[in-house]
């Protein structure tokens, strides 16, 4: 089926200029309420192109569409911790956040764009690449379990790239190389995350046309997202938790697809049902000291 994807893109465009417009580093209680409402708007966005999906597609691939949507989108969860602690080392102002933020979801959904389709080519062309995604995804779920909750330090690369932002500043403006810098370990984390993300949806569906929509109007959410839970991020210390039970049933549908199916609606339902319980689990158990975020 041909799907309209310069329809699509036209507007991609389109929500990146008006979230541009709405979010232009404005401060205080009235920047948090346009990120939420812009924030709820292309959620329901996105439902609504699953509603589109299902009249010119059917109900399966809708329900795909959903699913890869809250896949990537509850995973992208973890971005934004990133961003929040490099942008407290990095003591950036909102409207530098704004400006980064913005080359970050350029630079993802050109990023994810390629990936996808790289992805389902592998996939259609080599059926033994699901378990490789299948076993990656399994040591992506391994590894949060083994994050200490409310903890997410930077190292390796991220440190170094930190610390060469932290050498050029030039009074509260960024110099040009320390910008390019922070843009840099930004678009690092996405790739990072995006090699989880990615076969994460292709679990779901191996059409480019529904893991590419779905995914490029999660990371359209992000920046408005992370101006959104930037003041109660912290308070979802428990989330990483989830977010390992994400990865873990994701793999678990990919590695034991030959003898088991999970059907589509099943896993939208248990995918919702985690991040639900881990919310609401950070909301119980005592939040661990600040996120050492300005810590070497």
């Amino acid at each position: 089926m041909h799907h309209p994807w310069i329809p699509f893109l036209v507007l991609v465009a389109v929500l990146l200029l008006v979230d541009l417009r709405l979010l232009r580093g404005k401060k205080g209680s009235g920047s948090a309420r346009i990120a939420w409402l812009w924030t709820a708007f292309l959620a329901l966005l996105a439902c609504g192109f699953s509603v589109y999906i299902a009249h010119t597609s059917g109900k399966q691939p809708a329900l795909e569409f959903l699913t890869g949507y809250v896949i990537e989108g509850s995973l992208s969860v973890d971005n934004l911790f990133i961003f929040l602690i490099l942008f407290r080392a990095l003591h950036l102002g909102s409207e530098q956040q704004h400006r980064v933020l913005l080359w970050g979801v350029l630079g993802a959904i050109i990023l994810r764009g390629v990936l996808i389709l790289a992805g389902t080519s592998l996939l259609n062309r080599f059926e033994w690449i699901q378990y490789a995604f299948g076993a990656l995804l399994a040591v992506a779920a391994i590894r949060l379990l083994f994050v200490k909750p409310g903890v997410a330090p930077i190292h390796g690369p991220m440190r170094w790239i930190r610390d060469c932002c932290l050498r050029y500043p030039s009074g509260t403006q960024l110099a040009l190389r320390s910008m390019l810098l922070v843009i840099l370990a930004i678009e690092a984390t996405d790739l990072i995350f995006a090699l989880d993300s990615i076969p994460a949806v292709l679990a779901v569906t191996r059409d480019s046309w529904i893991a590419f929509t779905s995914n490029i109007f999660a990371v359209l959410g992000l920046r408005s997202l992370y101006f959104a839970l930037a003041s109660v991020l912290d308070r979802f210390h428990m989330l990483h938790y989830g977010l390992a039970c994400i990865l873990g049933f994701v793999a678990f549908k990919m590695l034991a697809a030959h003898w088991i199916e999970v059907p589509v609606g099943w896993s939208l339902a248990i995918i919702l049902s985690i991040l639900a319980f881990f919310a609401v689990i950070s909301r119980i158990v005592p939040e661990p000291p600040t996120l050492p975020g300005h810590s070497g």
